[in-house]
């Protein structure tokens, strides 16, 4: 485990080398694969320098046991002995979960997807406050989110939300949201006091890079079109919305949220990517159902992950059986918690398959 750590921590070195010459510097292609290689390499690097030096430590301490000392300087060694076999006993576990396989994936951008499903404009209205408890949620990791496209309901509610949330680790922290996410509340509109059920999904997505999904304008199809807000009322008379279509898959993306037809053609191109790379994905992944099934899902839309209960302000995490009872922190961003619970269980699965091996 610690010669793994070491072959990575000595990459790591030799990177720093790299990004420090003429050449590397003049090239922003390599200059750019050398430092996000180094970036990911920077946590393994870091607890192999710790273990180093906790050990070496750890090995003078004990040293100091076999010397004439007296009484009192003696306790102080043992002390020191049993702090550091214990920091050293932390960083051996630390270690195995920086070794474990890291999803490529883990440090993108990403694209989140919310449409509101089963309950009509009640569905809506809780997709736009799924929608503003990620945007809080990205204000509190210092991410920025820009909207990729948007389809208001007649009450303010979002029919789906396409958005971009831009951080180093966006996609670690946020995989686990796809899903289908349930509410149970009094709607607006009742007038009888009943509690209704009503369902949003979410799909997340890494932001994929063109040298990733190649889409050839030979297939694809794009059509302009006026943006238009609820109600379908144009909000503006030139056709700068986009619609693109990737006619071999079917698969299409529209965006009518920047202030041109090219900016809006290219961040529809950046949706389209990352769809068809979610759709290769979840191809791979279902080659493998059969062999691990995570705790924390697949990340299939149409699965039940969690459910929003007004009532009793508690929210349920279905996968890892997390029930909290603080509605209102957590539908204004407060979900740390949960994407941590989540991210532990799947660090867990993965370091027992590692030990049935």
């Amino acid at each position: 485990m610690i010669d793994r750590l070491s072959v990575l921590a000595d990459r790591y070195e030799k990177l720093s080398e790299l990004l420090c010459d003429p050449d590397v510097a003049g090239d922003p292609k390599r200059l750019r694969e050398y430092s996000k290689e180094q970036s990911s390499l920077q946590e393994a690097y870091e607890a192999f320098t710790e273990y180093k030096n906790v050990s070496e430590q750890l090995d003078d301490a004990k040293a100091m046991l076999g010397e004439k000392l007296d009484d009192e300087m003696r306790e102080m060694v043992k002390l020191e002995v049993d702090e550091l076999s214990e920091r050293k006993a932390e960083l051996d576990e630390r270690i195995r979960i920086v070794l474990l396989p890291k999803d490529p994936n883990d440090e993108k951008n990403v694209i989140v997807e919310i449409r509101g499903a089963a309950g009509g404009d009640e569905a809506a209205l809780f997709a736009s406050d799924l929608y503003r408890m990620y945007t809080r949620y990205a204000d509190s990791q210092g991410w920025r989110t820009e909207i990729m496209d948007m389809n208001e309901s007649d009450l303010g509610g979002f029919k789906e939300v396409v958005f971009m949330i831009i951080g180093k680790g966006a996609y670690s922290k946020l995989k686990f949201e796809s899903g289908a996410h349930r509410v149970q509340r009094i709607p607006a509109t009742e007038s009888g006091g009943r509690i209704h059920t009503s369902t949003s999904t979410v799909a997340v997505m890494p932001e994929v890079e063109e040298v990733e999904i190649e889409i050839h304008d030979k297939d694809i199809r794009v059509d302009t079109f006026c943006s238009s807000g609820a109600g379908g009322q144009s909000v503006n008379t030139t056709k700068s919305a986009v619609r693109v279509t990737h006619v071999p898959t079917g698969i299409v993306a529209t965006c009518q949220d920047g202030k041109s037809q090219n900016e809006n053609k290219a961040k529809a191109l950046q949706v389209l990517r990352s769809r068809i790379f979610e759709i290769h994905r979840q191809e791979e992944e279902a080659k493998y159902a059969g062999e691990r099934k995570s705790k924390v899902g697949t990340g299939d839309r149409s699965e039940r992950i969690r459910t929003y209960n007004y009532p009793q302000s508690r929210v349920t995490d279905h996968r890892i059986g997390l029930t909290l009872h603080r509605l209102d922190s957590i539908m204004n961003g407060d979900i740390e918690e949960i994407v941590q619970t989540l991210t532990l269980t799947e660090q867990a699965e993965l370091l027992e398959q590692e030990n049935n091996q």
